[in-house]
């Protein structure tokens, strides 16, 4: 199995350099283990990846326990849905939020933190019903009730792609997050730097980086043929 990780892992790495614009730096890939055991993210550990992915509190809980010995070399990223009540448990555990999706979630941060944690704030582009986030039209007024909120650096903007969108739809997207992180960025809130895009899938994670991603979120792709 850790043959046909390497195997994978270097795929992946090509598909990013056949598909990264000139000039721009290569993404930081975060490997979506929220299927598989920590045997298997100890492969992956044991062959230089070092950004994890979780998206349950409890599987991130048990995984962060059993992984002890080598959390130091470990950046967690919680990719998930958190809900409110949840957030004690993991916020000062995790390196990464990518999925700040409502203010009510940022207060409560903003209450249990002990140090400034890196948030994406989850935007929904694409406007289906069915996604949670910020619309873009409201990120400057969220911006600026955020500036309140010494607990959260907000790094950058996280957005999904539709499934059944097409790859001219999904360009489209990544496209106009991009837009939207450069903005925010070149609007000095004091605590959203906002230098970073959290885009891109397993199947759609070439297309991010053709349109500007600096994090990609990667399982399936990380793991073909090797579970």
């Amino acid at each position: 199995m850790k043959q046909t990780l390497k195997t994978n892992i270097n795929v992946i790495q090509e598909t990013i350099e056949n598909h990264l614009p000139a000039g721009n730096e290569e993404p930081t890939v975060v490997a979506v283990t929220k299927t598989v055991d920590e045997k298997t993210m100890r492969d992956l550990h044991a062959l230089g990846v070092k950004h994890f992915g979780e998206n349950r509190p409890d599987v991130f809980l048990k995984k962060y326990e059993n992984l002890a010995d080598i959390n130091d070399e470990i950046q967690w990223h919680f990719i998930g849905n958190l809900q409110t009540r949840q957030v004690k448990k993991i916020i000062n555990d995790i390196d990464y939020l990518h999925s700040l999706d409502r203010l009510s979630l940022a207060k409560e941060i903003q209450k249990r933190a002990e140090q400034p944690v890196n948030c994406f704030i989850q935007v929904n582009v694409s406007g289906e019903d069915s996604k949670s986030g910020f619309q873009p039209d409201a990120l400057a007024d969220t911006l600026k009730e955020l500036e309140a909120y010494d607990k959260l650096n907000i790094i950058g903007l996280m957005t999904m792609a539709p499934i059944d969108a097409s790859q001219e739809e999904i360009h489209e997207y990544f496209r106009s997050l991009k837009e939207l992180q450069v903005e925010v960025g070149q609007s000095n809130f004091s605590n959203a730097p906002c230098t970073e895009v959290s885009m891109g899938m397993s199947q759609d994670y070439p297309i991010a980086v053709s349109e500007g991603a600096s994090f990609i979120r990667v399982g399936t792709a990380f793991f073909k043929d090797a579970l």
